[in-house]
């Protein structure tokens, strides 16, 4: 069998796809048939599952980094700051097996939030505009906003709260006027 040269792209749409259809984890052999291709095919791109869950996993960062960062395109800090929220939950919300996918990869250590900031675009776009909030880098304010709207999320997509797009507008804004610097 002759291999694409964009089978790499093609296995990972296949992989995403088949998450969203059910599909906990997609396995290699699968997602070759899917593709077209020889099993041994997608060995050229990933060295195991592991390595593939991976790559769907940062394509998956990608894609919420790029959505961050349209949602902070307009508006004062804090209208900025409450659409990326609105922008994360409604990812998480439209995205459910890769959102979990992507969060329930093991980390090595403790969260180090200022290498994290460094390494994950999604994240210092949230921190550049905590920051802008409070005037400061403020670790602890990033944290909390991250975990208010993961925390959503989450509670969303377990079906433990609804978190319409209004009321997590609203504890957004809550939030927001906590860390905002006075004027």
């Amino acid at each position: 069998m002759n291999v694409p040269a964009h089978l790499r792209d093609q296995l990972l749409d296949h992989a995403e796809a088949m998450l969203e259809a059910g599909e906990s984890e997609p396995g290699i052999r699968a997602l070759a048939r899917a593709a077209g291709v020889s099993a041994m095919a997608p060995y050229r791109h990933f060295a195991d599952k592991a390595a593939l869950l991976a790559a769907v996993a940062e394509r998956g960062f990608a894609t919420l980094a790029a959505r961050l960062a349209a949602a902070d395109a307009e508006g004062s800090d804090a209208e900025r700051l409450i659409a990326q929220g609105l922008s994360y939950v409604a990812f998480a919300r439209a995205h459910p097996a890769l959102f979990r996918l992507m969060f329930a990869r093991p980390v090595d250590s403790a969260c180090d939030l200022e290498k994290t900031r460094e390494n994950a675009p999604a994240f210092a776009i949230l921190a550049d505009r905590v920051a802008a909030i409070t005037g400061r880098d403020d670790a602890d304010a990033t944290l909390g906003c991250w975990a208010i709207v993961h925390g959503l999320a989450t509670l969303a997509l377990d079906s433990r709260v609804d978190a319409p797009a209004p009321q997590v507008h609203a504890v957004l804004a809550l939030y927001v006027a906590g860390i905002s610097r006075p004027t």
